[in-house]
C-alpha cells in the first residue's frame, strides 16, 4: 500500500519506521522540509517529501500533527485523490488556540477535525502512547497483544485502518463510527491504558463523556508536576499506570 505520513514527531516516526518496514511504500514529510528528517526516521525504507508531496500518488494519508495544525493542513489535503484515506492520529489537550475552542465546548475532536479537512477521517492509534507504540508491538495472535480503537464511518476505510494498525504490530480494534470516537479520546478508560482485544470493549463502553475533560486535565497536571527534573521525570511506564488510576 501506498501511504504518506505528515509529522514525524514520536508517533509520526514509529509510524514511518513500522509501517515501511512491514512492506508498505511509505513518503514521510514534516513542516521544514524533507532534508532536515533524520535518517533514523527513514529506516525502514521510507522516502523524505515535502507535504504536498506526500498526499499525491497515495491511498493513505496519515496525520500525525498538533491539532490545532489541521485547519493549516487542510489545503495540503486536498491536492490527495478524493479515494485517498485520511487517518488521523491527533488528540486535544488544553490550549489557548481559538481554532479548537469549539472541541472544549463538547464537540467530538474526530468530527471537528473532518469540517477542517472538509473530508471523511479515520481515527487511529491515537489511543495509545509514544512509547507504547514504539515498544510493545507484537506479531499477530499473541494473547497479550496490546489493541487499538479505530474509529470511522465508511466500513472499508475502517478495516484499513484496522489492518494497518495490525501491521505496526497491534490488534485493530472496531470502535464503529466517528461520532463515537470521543470513547478512545483522552480521559476514557480506553485511552493510553494499553489493554487487549478482550479487554477494550468494556473500556470503551463503560466511558463517561462528562468525566473525560477534567480526568485528562488531571493527569496532564500529574504529568507536569512530574516532569520538573530528573529525579522525577517519569518513565515510559508511567503514563500507563497513570491512565489505568485515573481513567479506568
Amino acid at each position: 500500500m501506498k501511504i504518506g505520513i505528515i509529522g514525524v514527531g514520536h508517533i509520526g516516526e514509529t509510524l514511518t519506521r513500522t509501517l515501511s518496514s512491514a512492506g508498505h511504500e511509505v513518503k514521510v514529510a514534516n513542516s521544514r522540509g524533507p532534508e532536515t528528517i533524520g535518517a533514523e526516521v527513514l529506516a525502514g525504507g521510507a522516502e523524505a517529501v515535502t507535504a504536498d508531496e506526500a498526499v499525491r500518488d497515495v491511498d493513505v494519508v496519515i496525520l500525525s500533527i498538533p491539532l490545532n495544525r489541521m485547519p493549516q493542513i487542510a489545503a495540503t489535503i486536498a491536492g490527495a485523490a478524493p479515494e485517498t484515506i485520511v487517518i488521523d492520529t491527533s488528540n486535544y489537550y488544553p490550549v489557548r488556540d481559538s481554532r479548537v475552542e469549539a472541541i472544549d465546548a463538547g464537540q467530538v475532536e474526530s468530527l471537528w477535525v473532518t469540517e477542517q479537512l472538509g473530508r471523511p477521517v479515520v481515527k487511529a492509534w491515537n489511543a495509545i502512547g509514544s512509547a507504547s507504540l514504539a515498544e510493545k508491538g507484537e506479531p499477530a495472535g499473541g494473547a497479550d497483544r496490546i489493541a487499538i480503537p479505530v474509529a470511522a464511518d465508511d466500513p472499508t476505510h475502517r478495516q484499513i485502518g484496522m489492518d494497518l494498525v495490525s501491521d505496526t504490530g497491534f490488534d485493530g480494534f472496531d470502535a464503529g463510527r466517528l461520532a463515537d470516537s470521543w470513547r478512545q479520546q483522552p480521559g476514557a478508560p480506553a485511552y493510553c491504558t494499553d489493554l487487549t482485544g478482550e479487554e477494550l470493549p468494556e473500556a470503551l463502553a463503560s466511558a463517561q463523556a462528562e468525566r473525560l475533560p477534567k480526568r485528562r486535565d488531571i493527569a496532564v497536571a500529574a504529568f507536569a508536576e512530574r516532569a520538573g527534573d530528573s529525579t522525577t521525570n517519569p518513565d515510559s511506564s508511567f503514563g500507563v499506570r497513570l491512565s489505568r488510576v485515573l481513567f479506568m
